[in-house]
């Protein structure tokens, strides 16, 4: 199906990173988050960019404002100039931690894709040799945010109740030295109360 992502097909975004089973979310995404998202880290990285969208770079309405610009599909960061790249690089993640991290990513996000976000970052600090100090978990059922989940409960599930678990067991393994769970996948519960709770192990 074309998108409004100029001519983007379901399989463009399955190739660019976005998970098979995760299409249910992407009208609304389009529509809400993937064109203001675009627009506002183009415009912090590279303002001299001027794509082709109504009215301004980032639109006069708000549907112009939310709306993806077909330009931004088409965005040649290699052709940048050399002051986009500094720019980038001067926040650019190297996997080279210092300190206890948890990383929790739901494998539904369609806003930043696992494939592509926290997939990526593991491969970095494992390639530094930090793995001991990192845990990856997988939240079965979760997207970047939770307000879709009373829309679709048989499908998602809240990553909130999962950020407070990480963060207790983050704090007992910096105070305490208690090492949380290996990386694993939380799976998505087939009942019990997932709103309010989520067991790393």
């Amino acid at each position: 199906m074309a998108r409004g992502l100029g001519r983007a097909t379901d399989e463009d975004l399955l190739k660019a990173g976005f998970a098979p089973g995760s299409q249910f979310l992407w009208p609304y995404h389009e529509k809400a988050y993937w064109g203001l998202t675009q627009k506002i880290y183009r415009a912090e990285f590279d303002p001299s960019y001027d794509p082709a969208c109504p009215g301004s770079s980032a639109g006069t309405t708000l549907p112009e404002i939310l709306a993806p610009c077909a330009s931004d599909a088409e965005y040649d960061y290699a052709a940048r100039p050399g002051s986009v790249h500094r720019a980038v690089q001067r926040v650019a993640l190297t996997g080279r931690i210092g300190r206890p991290l948890i990383t929790l990513h739901g494998d539904l996000d369609t806003l930043l894709p696992i494939a592509t976000g926290s997939d990526v970052y593991e491969r970095m600090v494992t390639g530094q040799g930090r793995s001991r100090l990192h845990r990856y978990y997988t939240v079965e059922g979760g997207t970047h945010v939770d307000s879709l989940y009373d829309t679709y409960p048989e499908q998602l599930r809240p990553v909130l109740p999962c950020y407070r678990s990480a963060f207790t067991a983050l704090a007992a393994w910096v105070e305490d030295g208690s090492a949380p769970p290996a990386d694993r996948t939380i799976a998505r519960p087939a009942g019990g109360d997932v709103v309010n709770s989520c067991a790393l192990d």
